[in-house]
């Protein structure tokens, strides 16, 4: 009998080395995923709104993107539902249209996520790369001060100190780019820094109470993410359409819906429309330090491809500012210490910056990603990204990135 327990416990410490070894690499490959994703989505947007010729309509690209969303997660819950199309209809018809009351409330916040989208090309328009992904942590910021004042929650010292300093180092980027505006700006006849600044706060703006007013909404609903995203990209695509009619609509009228469109738009499109789905699949092997570690090396990444691909300048002051931001993103994302007191603006539970075990998205588990006949052992569940892309986009990814427990669009 001691043998065969013996015998059980060397098996047992074999698979829990080889079950760390796994994990450790999926942390490396989520890094990777998640930098790559980040960076690559904004240069790119900046590469095809840059380029010499045609122009296409970002309001066309921000429907199309949703569109392929919806597409995405209908499949996935088809996937879930073992190919029954019946099983797979009633069940959206009892989220989406008997439960139309929850289906309702997710109008504000797709309302918010398509104008964010929009915004977030005005400003990659008008704004080198590098710069607008420095700006662009201005969400942790607003998405703490939204989490503080709307849902009560508390944050320690440190990410105090964090958000100081990433503000402070938003400031000095500005300063620098307020005094080289040539060379931030090549072509002024079709970029304006001014629009492209107000594009971004305004984008982070938004980024910061949907996600916090996402969550505080959706505390207790039973439906999964993909569910959401079906019910937000309905909302999204019929909003995207009319901001589309409203603002290109005689123009897309005459010349037509994929105007301008080439290989590289469609690369934009692909990233903005799946980039949240693969971090949604990833991003549960990557803790939140991790997650603030990705985020700072992709402004790293933005800003040394911006140097070869666009002649972006980086003088001191630009490297002072990021540095700060940089590090104010990996300090906020750090655990808080279970000692530490709560801030006088918060209450008593736990801290943005640390994610709920299991992970959940509005305080729902997620469900399984593929039938349990598919999944292997112990990785059955998909968590939401930061982003819209934020967003259970993401790129909203994104949202979870920012450091705060605020669910993200795909």
């Amino acid at each position: 009998m001691a043998a065969g327990n013996r015998s059980q416990s060397v098996e047992d410490k074999a698979t829990n080395r080889g079950q760390t070894e796994v994990n450790k690499r999926l942390k490396y490959i989520s890094l990777a995923v998640l930098v790559v994703q980040n960076a690559s989505l904004i240069l790119s947007i900046r590469y095809v709104r840059t380029l010499p010729g045609d122009r296409f309509f970002t309001t066309s690209a921000v429907v199309m993107a949703e569109v392929l969303k919806v597409l995405t997660c209908l499949l996935i819950i088809l996937l879930q539902k073992r190919f029954s199309v019946k099983e797979t209809v009633l069940l959206l018809l009892d989220s989406i249209v008997f439960q139309y009351k929850d289906t309702l409330k997710l109008a504000v916040p797709s309302l918010i996520y398509t104008l964010q989208n929009n915004l977030q090309y005005i400003a990659i328009s008008n704004l080198p790369a590098a710069t607008f992904q420095v700006t662009y942590q201005l969400k942790i910021l607003t998405t703490a001060l939204f989490s503080v004042l709307m849902l009560r929650k508390s944050l320690s010292r440190v990410q105090w100190v964090s958000l100081l300093l990433l503000f402070a180092g938003v400031a000095i980027v500005q300063v620098q780019q307020e005094g080289n505006k040539e060379a931030s700006v090549s072509d002024s006849s079709t970029q304006n820094y001014m629009v492209g600044l107000v594009a971004v706060v305004i984008s982070c703006l938004s980024s910061g109470f949907a996600g916090v007013y996402f969550e505080k909404i959706l505390k207790g609903s039973s439906a999964s993410v993909w569910v959401r995203n079906v019910q937000l990209g309905i909302f999204g695509t019929a909003l995207g359409l009319l901001g589309m009619w409203w603002n290109d609509g005689a123009a897309i009228a005459e010349r037509g819906f994929l105007f301008g469109y080439t290989d590289m738009v469609w690369c934009v499109i692909f990233n903005q429309a799946f980039g949240g789905l693969l971090v949604a699949v990833v991003v549960k092997y990557a803790d939140n330090i991790l997650k603030g570690f990705a985020t700072s090396f992709s402004i790293i990444v933005s800003t040394v491809t911006s140097i070869y691909l666009f002649g972006f300048h980086v003088d001191l002051l630009f490297t002072a500012g990021a540095g700060l931001v940089i590090g104010a993103v990996y300090m906020y994302s750090l655990p808080k210490p279970p000692s530490s007191g709560t801030s006088s603006l918060g209450s008593s539970s736990s801290s943005t910056a640390s994610l709920p075990s299991p992970r959940k998205d509005g305080g729902v588990e997620m469900e399984p990603f593929l039938p349990k006949s598919v999944l292997s052992s112990g990785r059955r569940h998909i968590t939401s990204s930061c982003h819209p892309r934020h967003r259970l986009t993401a790129l909203e990814e994104e949202e979870e990135e920012e450091g705060a427990a605020a669910p993200q669009r795909l």
